[in-house]
């Protein structure tokens, strides 16, 4: 049976993104009970070489819908992925799960040979859609949320796997 790109990639997105931004609710829940400003958490990070809370959600959202779009064969949509409040966050994951869910199977399966090209710093890497999806979108994705979710419980914000996997 061959793989559905499709099913693969926007389905997987929108469920994540949808998980993050619960787990932002408990991070302002936490924030306002605590009595810390938010600006703190977004700042946060793991290590110093590390970015923070507010990068790694901007990064998630920018693999999520460059990924769908260009597996679409389009350009990635424009969407602000910058904020300086967890509600500015929230309301950029809720304009790429909105753009997401504008896209449909007929424009993604079959991309599996479509060819990718990228920018990643100073460097051109061009990829087929399926090894794309698999070995640079997915990963840069879920390593992104991984350490959001991780920053956020460093933080002592209370979170647990049913937080990040969400309802199965």
């Amino acid at each position: 049976m061959a793989i559905s790109m499709y099913q693969t990639s926007v389905p997987v997105f929108v469920k994540t993104l949808g998980n993050l931004s619960a787990i932002l609710d408990k991070a302002a829940g936490f924030a306002a009970a605590k009595k810390v400003d938010e600006s703190v958490l977004l700042g946060s990070r793991l290590a110093p070489d590390m970015f923070n809370l507010a990068r790694q959600v901007q990064q998630a959202t920018v693999h999520a819908k460059g990924a769908a779009a260009r597996l679409a064969g389009l350009e990635p949509p424009s969407i602000d992925s910058t904020g300086e409040s967890i509600t500015e966050y929230k309301a950029c994951i809720a304009k790429v799960i909105d753009f997401l869910n504008t896209l449909k199977a007929e424009q993604i399966d079959g991309s599996e040979g479509r060819d990718v090209t990228l920018k990643v710093g100073a460097n051109t890497v061009a990829f087929k859609g399926q090894n794309y999806l698999l070995h640079f979108a997915l990963p840069n994705f879920f390593f992104h949320v991984t350490t959001a979710y991780g920053i956020l419980r460093h933080a002592g914000v209370e979170l647990g796997k049913r937080d990040y996997i969400g309802q199965v």
